[in-house]
């Protein structure tokens, strides 16, 4: 290997290596040593514990949101995770959702961004049909932010309305409440399927013991209020009283496991194969500017079955790379923005990571076909945006863009998006981001998200600042011109991070690339749960 593709290799294992350091320090939560002292008092598990407990042994898991609300609230203390971990993975031998309150951080309190979370995991459920496992522990809103979760669409109330959307569907819901569950978020738990509640140390009411006395005038404590005796023998709202932690993990598996299987969608699997070429050479593959090219063959050969690709319209549009593969035995459509500078059918040069017209038709008739086929999709992003200029305008580049991004809106086959590079402007759209309902959408640890690089916004940002002042008969000095440009382009970058989506859950994971077979397999495996019954149907276009 020649030494770029060492530096390249060094630079994408250390920015792995930030995002795993990173990670381990969320992992912990908001323990404090005082904290963790009054958990292991009552006999309490972690969050974390619990869901360690309740999968099955040595099984595959998965963890959506992992960097949520990171860098958020610091002025309140942060919200490590947004409170709440969120789990795709197996008990009793079957997928399903867990979410569970992390009761370290603010007592499990319910910020902004807990409420999007849960709400995440609640659309993957309903998406894939799978089983969803609510591990209560929760104080309930955090009031002092209430006018950012309690009234609107998808504020705290939409988590009961999905409770009721869910049961009307079919969709397994099994509560444990296992800590504290106040207020509005009494109805979860209840409105799932089943309920279990812990006894002694769990407790479920609209108003605890001193907003009680303080409302009505009554005395009476928490655990007659509201306690696993009164709930399981006095009020019948739950089900089953356990006798610890284990014990309620115990009775969720027991449960499970005579759940009946789920109709499948039947999407196309045989024995997986390993890649042709090592996937650990993906590092040195991979540039460490973001704007330098590659060829993104090479990528598609460490993520796929060997010898599986049958490239479609291979000579055609060839800024995006499209074709019919095998992710480990998923048969799934590819479709990839290839990063080397190419010629198109005239012999002119086109820029690599650009989705010129000819690329943006090529991708719209690909997509179609794997609607008609019921082939799930997987979209790798490394791309720059749409392209501009004269010839680009002229020859309706706004028009082809729109067929592709119509195309993936409608789409009813599974889609899967894996941010490796570059995500700018409508590129974005086009290559099925956030906004256009992938499974999963996950990034490597060096991808940018941002309506266009950070170089490039604050040249703009700029030239909008000169003009302000030139209409007023300023002038800004090379200096100033100097400072203002690099503030501008530090704080487009820093928004562009990786962290910086994962905290506000516009992906669901900063992965591994070595790992991303695993999270396509998964997501497949997932969405195999529900069978696609929809017709794709692009409605009007301009041809």
């Amino acid at each position: 290997m020649n030494l770029e593709f060492e530096k390249n290799k060094d630079h994408n294992k250390l920015l792995l290596s930030e995002i795993n350091q990173l990670y381990s320090k969320i992992k912990q939560g908001g323990l404090a040593k005082k904290q963790d002292v009054k958990i292991k008092d009552h006999q309490k598990m972690t969050a974390r514990e619990r869901i360690n407990y309740l999968i099955d042994n040595n099984s595959s898991y998965y963890e959506i949101g992992a960097f949520a609300g990171y860098e958020m609230y610091e002025d309140v203390g942060g919200c490590p995770s947004a409170g709440v971990v969120v789990i795709i993975g197996y008990v009793s031998n079957k997928l399903c959702v867990i979410v569970a309150n992390d009761s370290s951080v603010k007592a499990g309190s319910w910020f902004p961004i807990t409420a999007k979370k849960n709400l995440r995991a609640q659309e993957i459920s309903m998406e894939n049909k799978i089983p969803i496992i609510y591990l209560v522990d929760s104080a309930g809103v955090y009031l002092p932010m209430q006018d950012e979760i309690f009234p609107d669409k998808y504020h705290f109330g939409r988590i009961f309305r999905n409770n009721a959307k869910m049961s009307s569907d079919g969709i397994i819901q099994i509560a444990a409440v296992m800590g504290s569950c106040v207020a509005g978020g009494a109805y979860l738990p209840i409105m799932s399927d089943e309920s279990i509640i812990v006894n002694k140390t769990a407790s479920i009411f609209l108003a605890g013991s001193y907003l009680v006395k303080a409302a009505i005038g009554e005395e009476i404590d928490n655990e007659t209020l509201g306690g696993a005796s009164t709930h399981c023998e006095i009020s019948g709202i739950t089900d089953h009283k356990a006798s610890d932690d284990k014990d309620a993990l115990n009775k969720i598996r027991s449960l499970m496991s005579k759940i009946s299987s789920s109709q499948n969608a039947c999407f196309n699997r045989i024995k997986s194969e390993e890649p042709k070429k090592s996937v650990d050479e993906i590092y040195g593959i991979l540039p460490r500017d973001k704007t330098k090219p590659y060829n993104s063959f090479e990528i598609i050969e460490r993520l796929i079955d060997e010898n599986s690709f049958d490239q479609y319209k291979a000579d055609f549009g060839k800024t995006i790379i499209t074709g019919y593969a095998r992710i480990d035995g998923w048969a799934v459509g590819i479709i990839y923005n290839q990063r080397e500078m190419v010629k198109n059918k005239k012999g002119e040069i086109q820029y690599g990571g650009v989705i010129y017209s000819d690329s943006a038709d090529k991708a719209t008739r690909f997509i179609a076909n794997c609607n008609q086929r019921k082939i799930p999709m997987v979209f790798l992003q490394d791309v720059t945006g749409f392209m501009v200029g004269s010839n680009a305008e002229h020859g309706g580049i706004i028009k082809d863009g729109a067929k592709m991004v119509n195309a993936v809106a409608n789409s009813v086959v599974p889609k899967f998006t894996v941010i490796i590079g570059n995500s700018f402007g409508a590129g974005n759209y086009a290559m099925c981001g956030k906004a256009f309902d992938p499974r999963l959408i996950v990034s490597w640890p060096g991808a940018k998200q941002a309506v266009m690089g950070g170089d490039q916004a604050a040249k703009v940002i700029l030239q909008m600042e000169k003009s302000k002042l030139k209409k007023i008969n300023k002038k800004i000095s090379s200096k100033v011109e100097k400072e203002l440009h690099s503030k501008i382009k530090a704080k487009y970058e820093y928004q562009s991070n990786p962290t910086y989506a994962a905290s506000r859950l516009w992906i669901d994971a900063i992965i591994d690339p070595i790992e991303t077979r695993k999270w396509i397999s998964m997501g497949i495996t997932m969405a195999n749960h529900s069978p696609v019954n929809e017709k794709f149907n692009m409605g009007i276009l301009q041809v």
